[in-house]
């Protein structure tokens, strides 16, 4: 009686004894705190809540009332491109949490749980892609445009044939009464176990037409995860139409990829696949890819059932097969060469977004066309250039790049589209566009203007790797801060901003860095981060290739920054990158025509082997080189072949020293400590023997390496009158390149990224250049001899430094 009185009491105040929150709307409030509400907008919740729920009422209910903690985001869609027109619409009248708490399939709340491992506790926290639209995001910065925002499956509106076997994102179904989804939910409660297969298809088709803010109060309820329990326990009995019908009823409801009961159709569809007809394979594929879910059984069955009847589907299909392919990232080979006779065959009937779908979907499954095959396709683009869009655009040159193929029509087209797109192009847009370029060392100085113009404007929105590969294409080309400095400092300033995110992922930061030093470019606290402990042992443990970028970018350093005082490779991890740069050059570089050519006429032209040697003088540059030695009357010298020492051809760029350059002052007891054991040399020095490196520390402990070349100036005799005030004459130490065009950007003389820096540190290390041009030597290994023979004449001894 007294607890009767007690209530009577409450309910006339209006203000219960132990107010208990909705589930939903505590778990809504924890979700925010989590993404970043600061103490404030807390307190004005809770402060609303309050006012809420003293507010006065007839009756004694509960508000529930989402758009209290629900926020839409700003100008944003969702995670599946929905449309937030529909963000006003009312919310759903779910009953009390009361009911929940005693239900069976209810979710506590314990702190002893994994909120992160737990599929059921994300749901109901909303961890599924529908928290980004409960949390305003910032405004953008007023000098920052906004982001450009590209679909990639726009392809599919061009013909009404894709409807039958594609879902479309752009539209919904009729959003239902408010009530509908409460009664639908209610109605589930109440049947249970008693529903039919055609019952769960049913109600979860009806529950997928609410509007997308209310999606995740739907998946949050109790009663949803026991009709997915339902659906699992007639998964069997679905018919074909109504599987396909719940599948899609999950993209509309945006279920996680991750959620467990996606593993169990996933496996019923690839069970299903040889009963399933050619659209409805294709339309399960696709909403497949729009649950964001790979489906790798699902999909490998769907490659055994087209693989023979490429020649039957027509140009939708065919269309809507390579995009799957290509989200799929696997195209296996049986399936390669029909369907590029497929394609080939149906090219003249695609339309300007589907020749773009087609070239996205093969870059993505790395699927390598013939040339023949890609050239028909490029050609079907530049035909309908005029109504390509730019994503499609940006799309025909990733196929470009991976299938390596200089399309020059193609390329001369973008010298005039690129300067008229790219103040509407994105930071990625452009990025793609500028390292197509790189790919196929094509540089048109109007593409590149106009890509330098736009991306200070759009930096904010860069990524790191986007930075990284924007800075790598305008190095490797040669477009260095003379024609972009805005590009290179904005760009630099983005790869700082990001540097916590490079530290983990260092192939970006080294790709990077290494661009920047193509253009001379050398920011010091970067550097010390690429070449710092950490960065250096995840890179080699990563499973990338770095090591040799991290070679590359530590020889740079000792050569180009004098100075430097930052941290450098170990020595042990330089010579075994060494060690496998020269043993790839030997089975490659050195056996080639032109370089075997070169290195034999150059010996019958100085008198024999001894004065010509095939080595790596900078193993970070990653080429061989012919080195030559003349004395100062310009006589051939003896160079010390490979067989002498194992160490000199691993030494780092940071041990060659200049001859005659060492800086060591010669005293009697030096000289007597190094001419004890040798005999004086005669007027024609023959070939020495360098001592190995063990025995050069044993003689010379002074902290200085004795290379053969420092060897050479304490040891010569005329060095022994350079006290008198004699001049010195040194010997000029000769670099023979033997260049081809994979050196040059395309059809042009300028030099490459990486060769420019070899040729740049070359200079610093104290050799003179000399270039056997592709251009000039090439058509020499067709003619005799002789006049091979005077055109190394000259270019050796030609212009020999007084």
């Amino acid at each position: 009686m007294s607890a009767r009185l007690l209530s009577r009491g409450l309910a006339r105040l209006r203000l219960p004894a132990s107010p208990v929150r909705p589930v939903a709307l505590a778990r809504g409030r924890g979700l925010q705190s989590e993404h970043g509400e600061t103490q404030q907008e807390q307190q004005e919740e809770e402060e609303q809540w309050e006012a809420e729920w003293l507010r006065p009422a007839g009756d004694y209910t509960l508000a529930y009332n989402p758009s209290a903690y629900f926020r839409p985001a700003v100008g944003r869609s969702g995670r599946r491109g929905q449309s937030e027109a529909e963000d006003g619409a009312p919310p759903l009248g779910l009953p009390p949490a009361l009911r929940q708490q005693s239900n069976i399939y209810s979710i506590c709340s314990s702190r002893c749980l994994s909120i992160s491992n737990n599929t059921l506790l994300d749901l109901a926290f909303g961890r599924d892609g529908g928290a980004q639209e409960r949390t305003a995001a910032p405004p953008p910065p007023q000098s920052c445009p906004p982001e450009v925002q590209v679909d990639p499956r726009a392809f599919q509106r061009c013909r009404p044939e894709y409807r039958a076997f594609t879902h479309d994102l752009s539209s919904r179904p009729a959003s239902p009464p408010p009530e509908r989804a409460a009664l639908v939910l209610q109605e589930v409660a109440v049947l249970r176990g008693s529903m039919t297969p055609a019952d769960v298809a049913s109600f979860l088709h009806a529950l997928g037409s609410v509007p997308p803010p209310q999606a995740p109060l739907v998946r949050s309820d109790s009663r949803f995860f026991m009709l997915l329990r339902y659906g699992v326990e007639a998964l069997h009995g679905f018919t074909h139409a109504q599987l396909l019908q719940v599948l899609r009823a999950l993209v509309l409801l945006d279920l996680p990829p991750s959620h467990s009961v996606l593993e169990l159709y996933e496996a019923e569809c690839a069970r299903r696949a040889p009963e399933l007809n050619l659209h409805e394979l294709l339309l399960a594929a696709d909403l497949w890819r729009c649950l964001g879910r790979t489906a790798t059984r699902f999909l490998e069955r769907l490659h055994e059932r087209v693989a023979g009847h490429l020649g039957q589907m027509g140009v939708a299909e065919l269309v809507e097969l390579v995009y799957l392919l290509g989200e799929g990232r696997r195209c296996p080979a049986p399936l390669l060469g029909p369907l590029e006779v497929a394609l080939v065959g149906r090219v003249g009937e695609l339309q300007a977004e589907e020749v773009g779908a087609v070239c996205l979907g093969l870059f993505k499954a790395q699927s390598a066309l013939s040339a023949g095959a890609v050239r028909s396709l490029v050609d079907r683009g530049l035909a309908l250039l005029p109504e390509v869009s730019d994503f499609a655009l940006v799309n025909v040159m990733k196929l470009l790049r991976f299938s390596h193929l200089d399309h020059l029509a193609w390329l001369g087209a973008m010298a005039t589209e690129i300067p008229q797109r790219a103040p509407h192009m994105g930071a990625q847009g452009l990025m793609h566009v500028a390292l197509g370029c790189s790919a196929l060392h094509y540089r048109d100085d109007r593409v590149l203007s106009a890509i330098a113009r736009r991306v200070p404007e759009v930096a904010a929105q860069c990524r790191s790797k986007d930075a990284a590969k924007l800075l790598w294409a305008f190095g490797t080309l040669g477009a260095g801060p003379r024609q972009a400095a805005a590009l290179y400092g904005s760009l630099t300033e983005v790869l700082r901003r990001h540097r916590a995110e490079l530290l983990r992922y260092p192939q970006h930061l080294l790709t990077a860095l290494l661009g920047l030093a193509f253009a001379r470019q050398f920011p010091h606290d970067l550097l010390s981060a690429a070449l710092g402990p950490d960065l250096v042992r995840r890179a080699t443990a990563s499973p990338l290739e770095l090591r040799k970028d991290l070679l590359t970018l530590d020889g740079t350093v000792a050569l180009e920054l004098p100075g430097w005082t930052g941290p450098r490779l170990a020595r042990a991890l330089s010579r075994e990158v060494a060690r496998q740069l020269w043993d790839f050059a030997q089975e490659d570089v050195c056996r080639k025509p032109e370089v075997l050519e070169a290195e034999a006429a150059l010996r019958a032209l100085l008198g024999g082997a001894e004065f010509v040697r095939k080595h790596m003088i900078l193993p970070h540059t990653r080429s061989i080189d012919l080195e030559v030695r003349l004395d100062h009357r310009g006589r051939p010298l003896p160079v010390v072949s490979a067989e002498t020492t194992d160490t000199e051809g691993q030494r780092s760029a940071d041990s060659a020293w200049g001859e005659g350059h060492c800086g060591v002052p010669l005293t009697d007891e030096l000289l007597a400590q190094l001419t004890s054991t040798r005999r004086p040399p005669p007027q024609t020095p023959p070939p020495r023997n360098v001592m190995v490196e063990a025995e050069r520390e044993g003689v010379f402990s002074v902290g200085v390496d004795l290379t053969d070349g420092l060897l050479g100036c304490l040891t010569n005799p005329r060095h022994q009158g350079a006290q008198s005030g004699a001049p010195q004459r040194t010997a000029t130490r000769i670099a023979v390149q033997v260049s081809n065009r994979n050196h040059y950007c395309y059809r042009t003389h300028i030099l490459l990224g990486l060769h420019a820096l070899k040729r740049r540190q070359l200079v610093l290390a104290g050799y003179r250049v000399v270039e056997l041009a592709h251009w000039e030597w090439f058509p020499l290994l067709r003619r005799p001899r002789a006049e091979q023979l005077a055109y190394l004449r000259d270019k050796i001894f030609h212009n020999q430094p007084e």
